[in-house]
């Protein structure tokens, strides 16, 4: 496959079918409060942090989310325990005060679920780190989701993080693995990097369990339980990330 990869300034028109793409992301993590009132603003307010890959035949099948924020002033300078929602609030915070950024947090990486299996998702990762360096930026850090770590939700996010392979020494989880060849550094855990609260009503719908007991409950997509009071009538999801860094 030979792809084409541009921003969304360079290709506006590429908004909606990037939208469009087929994706695998669990129902329940579209309605982050945070993401869903500032992904789009992603789009409309920094286009030239968003990538989008179309293949031969001109179709989408992959997207790239970043943005620029401050993270060497006061009050930072450390990277969030608030990981992936913190890095929003920031970048948007930054922008309307008009501060300069001076680092990249990637948000999202998408492949279409045609285009699964190919190395999409390595490929997106370098572009953004390409665009970061020709945006004058010398690093990139990610609040990463751990691709196979809903196969084991019960296991400590602490211990999973840091977790390699005896063969190479690289990270057990394959997104984080990604990152490492590409010369990241796992830096720390990002405990409460999405809160994802709302009623049992609304879990029952996203997911299709009972959600009909108090108490930790494991959903098919999710890091960790999601933690029900059915008797209070609401369920609420945190989930960790893995912080990593890139030196450009």
């Amino acid at each position: 496959m030979e792809l084409t990869i541009t921003t969304l300034a360079e290709r506006p028109e590429l908004e909606g079918p990037m939208w469009q793409m087929k994706d695998l992301w669990p129902e329940f993590m579209m309605y982050d409060p945070v993401g869903w009132a500032n992904m789009a603003r992603i789009v409309r307010e920094l286009p030239e942090y968003v990538l989008v890959a179309t293949d031969d035949d001109g179709k989408v099948v992959a997207r790239a989310f970043s943005v620029p924020f401050r993270l060497h002033t006061e009050g930072r300078g450390e990277l969030p325990d608030t990981g992936w929602d913190q890095m929003l609030l920031w970048a948007f915070s930054d922008l309307r005060h008009g501060h300069k950024p001076d680092t990249v947090s990637a948000i999202e990486v998408t492949v279409d679920t045609g285009a699964l299996g190919r190395g999409l998702s390595a490929t997106m990762l370098g572009a953004m780190r390409d665009n970061a360096r020709r945006l004058g930026y010398s690093e990139v850090v990610a609040p990463v989701r751990p691709n196979g770590k809903h196969l084991e939700a019960a296991s400590s996010i602490h211990e999973y993080a840091f977790r390699t392979r005896e063969s190479d020494g690289l990270p057990h989880d394959p997104w984080l693995r990604v990152h490492v060849r590409a010369g990241a550094v796992i830096e720390k855990v990002a405990p409460a990097s999405m809160t994802i609260a709302s009623s049992v009503e609304r879990w029952r719908e996203w997911t299709g369990l009972p959600f009909d007991a108090d108490g930790p409950v494991e959903v098919e997509g999710a890091l960790v339980p999601v933690h029900c009071e059915v008797s209070r009538g609401y369920a609420v999801y945190v989930e960790p990330n893995v912080w990593v860094r890139h030196a450009l």
